[in-house]
């Protein structure tokens, strides 16, 4: 059953479809004209157009909240240490991440480049990601088995498909509420590919407590902790292991952290303890 929603201006709504038809002319989930593509296409414009006047720095891509940036980052460490071990154990491998939503390369720079030699930054909005290359690029040589920024794409998340088995990690964080409900699993569908074998994806995102709420002014979609796990399902996706985020002003929203992966923990863990053959 769907759950009723709001938008930043008080108005609302019955369910997410009137919603999404108010908002791109379609239901989120691919039944648009072409008056829906039209509109589709605002809505992601909207978007853009709203951070390509935010300032690139932390406190400009935090809203004006820079003063979470450590937090944030604890948070996330504390929940991608455990996560590594669990999925890869004591094997020794060349990890590859990539940041979805990388913005000025904060998350990249102050998290993802202590665990992983090398990560690529996809940001649609070009000052963002032209400040996070002039702050990751690094000069001169490099070694191989070096912690670096390896490529920067400049692409939107709903046109973006990733080289095959690339990833050990796909990081999306405070991005993906831009995405239209069907883009959301156009999207996860498409990037599954760019997994390694026991790759996986992490979700850290804003919760509404219920429904949703809808913000005008980024064109943003902040989704319920059930939203999100209806459009996961859709995606063929099993939440492995989830946490809170701790310690954030309480004016914000609540921001939770997915694990995700293609194999249900039933299969990952049959598949573990599957007795080696003796000779």
């Amino acid at each position: 059953m769907e759950a009723e929603g709001v938008d930043s201006q008080g108005r609302a709504f019955r369910n997410a479809g009137e919603m999404w038809r108010e908002e791109i002319g379609g239901d989120g989930e691919g039944s648009e004209d072409a008056a829906g593509g039209y509109k589709r296409n605002e809505w992601y414009r909207k978007g853009i157009t709203y951070w390509e006047g935010v300032e690139a720095s932390v406190e400009g891509v935090l809203g004006g909240y820079g003063c979470v940036n450590e937090v944030d980052v604890k948070g996330s460490d504390a929940f991608l240490r455990t996560l590594l071990p669990e999925r890869f154990g004591a094997e020794k491998r060349h990890l590859v991440a990539l940041d979805c939503g990388s913005g000025i390369g904060r998350v990249t720079k102050n998290l993802l480049l202590t665990y992983f030699n090398e990560v690529d930054l996809l940001e649609p909005v070009s000052h963002f990601l032209e400040a996070a290359r002039e702050s990751l690029a690094p000069e001169g040589s490099v070694a191989d088995d070096a912690h670096k920024a390896a490529n920067f794409y400049c692409i939107p998340l709903q046109d973006f498909t990733p080289e095959r088995g690339r990833y050990d990690v796909i990081w999306i964080q405070w991005c993906i509420g831009h995405l239209t409900d069907d883009d959301f699993v156009s999207f996860f569908k498409r990037a599954k590919v760019g997994l390694k074998p026991n790759g996986f994806f992490v979700v850290k995102e804003n919760i509404a407590r219920n429904g949703f709420v809808l913000d005008k002014d980024d064109h943003s979609v902040t989704r319920s902790d059930f939203y999100f796990r209806q459009l996961f399902g859709r995606c063929g996706l099993h939440v492995c292991k989830t946490r809170d985020q701790k310690g954030l002003p309480q004016e914000l929203f609540s921001v939770k952290m997915y694990a995700l992966s293609t194999k249900s923990p039933g299969q990952s863990k049959a598949h573990s303890n599957t007795p080696a053959i003796i000779r």
